[in-house]
């Protein structure tokens, strides 16, 4: 089941951190753990709870390597005065259509108030 939620800039900013702690929670409890449990040799079976979250997260802070992250293309077209939400939209389209299974085209929904550009898949 997919579920898509329209979120603002502010939720992004705030799901973002919440990404990136998630992440290092997997990390260090489902993985270090684990291979620690291994090296001790605690009779352990493996666990994979497919709970990897660096590739969303690389989406959105990307800094200097191709394609840039969704910050650093956001701050690259703040810095032109005549940028606009469909400039950003299509730098976006540019970078990541085709290119990253966690950024797609926004599927159209008739309930929605407001249109999205963009939708970022959490786990793909």
């Amino acid at each position: 089941m997919t579920c898509c939620v329209l979120n603002s800039f502010e939720q992004l900013c705030i799901n973002f951190p919440n990404g990136k702690l998630q992440q290092y929670f997997n990390h260090y409890m489902f993985i270090l753990e684990q291979e620690k449990y291994k090296r001790e040799g605690i009779e352990w079976t493996f666990i994979d709870i497919g709970l990897d979250l660096q590739a969303c997260i690389d989406l959105i802070e990307k800094l200097f390597l191709q394609p840039l992250g969704i910050m650093s293309i956001l701050e690259e077209d703040c810095m032109f005065p005549k940028a606009t939400d469909n400039s950003f939209k299509a730098k976006m389209y540019d970078n990541h259509i085709g290119k990253s299974a966690n950024f797609q085209k926004p599927r159209p929904d008739k309930k929605l108030k407001y249109k999205a550009n963009f939708e970022l898949m959490h786990y793909s």
